[in-house]
């Protein structure tokens, strides 16, 4: 359930301190306030439901196995969601096949419930596909990109 007085409170510091943004988790549900371009937007999550640690190991590792032939690894989506190669529609695409990339680096977003994600390489290399249009959905553990270690 939304707490509005708490809602409230965070986008009147956000406002009143004048920074960029703001995000807190309370019981379970996250809250997160964005000033752009002089607007507050708010954004409130209640969390997915969470696959079994197992389940996910189980998903990354049948991911690398698909690919190890060719020594490829697959950058995969955590969640269900729409995948966005950029981080707002005018600004340029966080890589382009090609681009060469340090684990660690954010490679695309995820909107799961207006909560925006952002996706990280896990390993270093290069980007050889991209494997999602953009503004497409995507389902956990879907391929969205492969590198070349």
């Amino acid at each position: 359930m939304v707490n509005f007085d708490l809602l409230k409170k965070l986008i009147d510091i956000v406002k009143k301190e004048d920074i960029s943004g703001l995000a807190i988790e309370e019981e379970g549900v996250k809250y997160e306030i964005k000033r752009e371009r002089g607007a507050v937007q708010a954004v409130h999550s209640v969390p997915a439901v969470e696959h079994s640690a197992s389940k996910k190991e189980e998903v990354k590792a049948k991911a690398k196995d698909e690919d190890k032939d060719e020594g490829l690894v697959a950058i995969t989506s955590p969640m269900v969601g729409t995948f966005y190669r950029t981080p707002s529609p005018d600004s340029p695409p966080f890589v382009q096949e090609g681009d060469t990339v340090a684990a660690g680096k954010v490679v695309c977003i995820i909107e799961a419930m207006k909560l925006f994600n952002e996706i990280e390489s896990e390993v270093s290399g290069k980007i050889v596909k991209i494997l999602v249009e953009n503004g497409k959905p995507v389902e956990y553990g879907q391929k969205l990109m492969l590198v070349k270690k």
